[in-house]
């Protein structure tokens, strides 16, 4: 794919003077040519004929897609590709000193709470159709406001290995998680796999998120409606961790490796079972990256009692700045990026699984999406587990609860401790916010 990458964002020298007075080592290192590709990209932009956009490498559109969107509106999007682990403290930065960063910039679910406390996003006019047809856009809302719009759907699926379960002389896939436990311990005792659960338990995000989708699908409930943890659900969640891992039904790598080596553990057939990324849909059937096709299976998560009736999305979006001198055309770009007919090109140039329903059925439906299992399913459950909204300090309460899992998986702590440790930090942010 054919990118156009250009130049860097508004206000150059005063966000390199902020950077300094600021925490320090995340700020924006830009180059005298950067600066001048900055001040080109202001004037252009001050007439409205021109924007801004600054993504990561696997939002940008082609080169033909921008060209069209220039022909049908007007309007010229000038690119600014940036990693995603550097947008938003460019985002923060920026938005210290009164400056867009972009005139369109990307917005992850997680930090949702945090800008909309900080007032660094435009609302957007969404139609209640629209809203119907994407329900991973309750993920961007805030106080009935919506901040940004899901481009790329990711939510949760679970997958096992049929070829494994056949060895085994196990029938039926799991419709409960209790199920799948004693399932992986047939697995283990049968020596088809001997660590058969995929378990993140690094001291990182994918460790977080995974324990409150294991509480939501099991328990229905994460968090309480005051945003403190809630008890019964995210224990019994931990509680259950502790028990793959005492078993020894997680490779004792997962505890160390990163996340998404603990995910990819199915597609080498050394785990068994997983609920994790939409990705993994077209991951198990890409000869580069699986060893074990035709064996694994999209499935509905499980829950307590059957099938769990609700899912957690971990979508990504795009909003517009608040300091945006080009708001209406933003918009307008985000209306015309985020619409059907460029949902189904993006899947076609960039991968992205459609957050409109409707599109992902259709590609479904004519077999552009292989193996799809339960996927089209899986995405009529999605639903926030956040009461009210992402919070502001979400990334301080993920940052306590990855590190609580994973002294519990050093055995450095117990599943009561290390839920103790994580209540006691969540309920200082809910009193402090």
């Amino acid at each position: 794919m054919k990118k156009k990458v250009l130049s860097m964002f508004l206000g150059l020298s005063m966000i390199v003077s902020l950077a300094a007075g600021c925490s320090g080592g995340n700020a924006s290192e830009d180059t005298p040519a950067d600066a001048e590709n900055t001040e080109t990209a202001a004037e252009e932009s001050s007439d409205g004929g021109s924007i801004t956009l600054m993504v990561p490498d696997w939002a940008i559109p082609t080169e033909e897609q921008l060209a069209e969107f220039k022909e049908e509106s007007g309007i010229e999007v000038v690119v600014n590709e940036v990693g995603w682990d550097d947008i938003r403290d460019k985002m923060v930065t920026a938005a210290a000193g009164g400056q867009a960063v972009a005139d369109v910039v990307e917005v992850d679910w997680s930090w949702v709470g945090e800008f909309y406390a900080a007032d660094w996003l435009e609302p957007l006019d969404v139609s209640d159709e629209v809203k119907a047809d994407m329900p991973t856009m309750e993920t961007f809302t805030k106080d009935g406001k919506v901040l940004a719009v899901p481009y790329a759907n990711d939510y949760r699926l679970s997958y096992y290995n049929t070829k494994q379960y056949e060895d085994a002389g196990i029938k039926d896939e799991p419709q409960t998680w209790e199920e799948v436990y004693e399932n992986c311990k047939t697995l283990k005792e049968k020596g088809v796999c001997d660590y058969p659960f995929a378990l993140p338990l690094n001291a990182e995000e994918k460790t977080s998120t995974y324990l409150m989708w294991l509480a939501y699908t099991m328990n229905g409930v994460v968090f309480n409606d005051d945003g403190t943890l809630n008890r019964d659900s995210v224990l019994a969640a931990l509680q259950y961790e502790e028990k793959l891992i005492k078993d020894e039904l997680v490779d004792p790598a997962d505890k160390t490796s990163s996340g998404m080596d603990a995910y990819k553990r199915i597609l080498s057939g050394s785990a068994n079972f997983l609920t994790g990324p939409t990705s993994f849909v077209s991951k198990s059937t890409n000869e580069e990256e699986c060893s074990v096709i035709g064996q694994i299976m999209p499935i509905l998560v499980p829950g307590k009692d059957a099938k769990a009736t609700v899912t957690m999305a971990l979508p990504e979006g795009l909003g517009v700045t608040k300091f945006s001198e080009n708001k209406d055309a933003a918009k307008k770009f985000i209306k015309w990026y985020t619409s059907a007919d460029m949902q189904e090109n993006l899947n076609a140039s960039n991968t992205a699984i459609p957050t409109l329903n409707s599109v992902l059925k259709k590609l479904i439906d004519d077999g552009t999406i292989k193996n799809a299992g339960a996927m089209m399913e899986e995405a009529e459950l999605i639903v926030s587990p956040f009461p009210g909204g992402v919070p502001s300090y979400y990334a301080e309460m993920s940052n306590a609860m990855y590190n609580a899992i994973n002294k519990m998986a050093l055995g450095e702590m117990n599943a009561e401790e290390a839920y103790a440790e994580m209540e006691t930090k969540v309920a200082e942010l809910v009193k402090a916010e």
